[in-house]
């Protein structure tokens, strides 16, 4: 009998992974065909049964077991008052940061560094040019700041053609505060990181510049100032 119960269970786990499997199989060839540019990284199931989370970049999306229905929003936990996808989504946006590493961005180290936030800058942008312009309170606060390039105007555009010139630089720091005071600095063009800030920005969802990216994944749209700021990432 004990034989029996123990071969009941092991085919019932056996079949029950057969249809994850089955039904992860469904939902990745759902986003393939209905958004062939986004790669699925993970599929597992959700706060609510039958519905399937979706981790695809820096995405998280939502799908029916089958594959059939694709949801896109925020799923919130209404007892815990608690935006679900949002905190998951902070960790998928982490993750991507680190995956760029901080040798593809320039940094201005805050000499006692508390706080880290990463900045989607366009050297154009005039709350981007207003908090370089305020880059020694940002230090004096403990934040050290990671700049990305996010030219609004597109490749190819004068920003985008600034941004370029700022990383080929010999002092990409010194480079960069010329850039936003609007200074002329030598140029050269080299292989760069921008258009990987630049999709990485749109993965984040950009809705403009500048866009602060806290070390927990948090955004913070638009140009913060260094008290406030460090108010924020002390509660964080």
């Amino acid at each position: 009998m004990k034989k029996i119960i123990q071969t009941l269970v092991l085919a019932s786990f056996a079949c029950h992974a057969g249809i994850l499997m089955a039904d992860e199989a469904a939902i990745k060839k759902a986003i393939a065909t209905f958004m062939p540019t986004e790669q699925v990284d993970t599929v597992k199931p959700s706060e609510i049964k039958g519905l399937y989370e979706v981790n695809a970049g820096s995405n998280i999306f939502y799908a029916s077991e089958d594959g059939k229905y694709l949801l896109q929003g925020q799923l919130f936990d209404v007892d815990a008052k608690k935006n679900i996808t949002e905190s998951k989504l902070g960790a998928v946006r982490k993750a991507a940061l680190d995956k760029i590493g901080e040798q593809e961005m320039i940094v201005f180290k805050a000499p006692n560094s508390k706080y880290t936030v990463s900045v989607f800058t366009d050297i154009d942008c005039g709350y981007c040019r207003k908090l370089h312009s305020e880059i020694d309170q940002y230090l004096a606060q403990g934040i050290t700041v990671r700049y990305l390039f996010f030219p609004r105007a597109g490749k190819g555009s004068e920003s985008y053609n600034k941004a370029v010139a700022v990383w080929c630089a010999a002092d990409k720091n010194k480079a960069l505060t010329a850039a936003k005071k609007g200074d002329a600095f030598d140029t050269k063009s080299c292989d760069n990181p921008v258009d990987k800030h630049m999709q990485l920005g749109e993965d984040f969802g950009m809705t403009g510049t500048p866009m602060i990216v806290t070390a927990k994944g948090n955004i913070l749209p638009g140009y913060v100032p260094a008290a406030q700021l460090a108010k924020v990432l002390a509660s964080e």
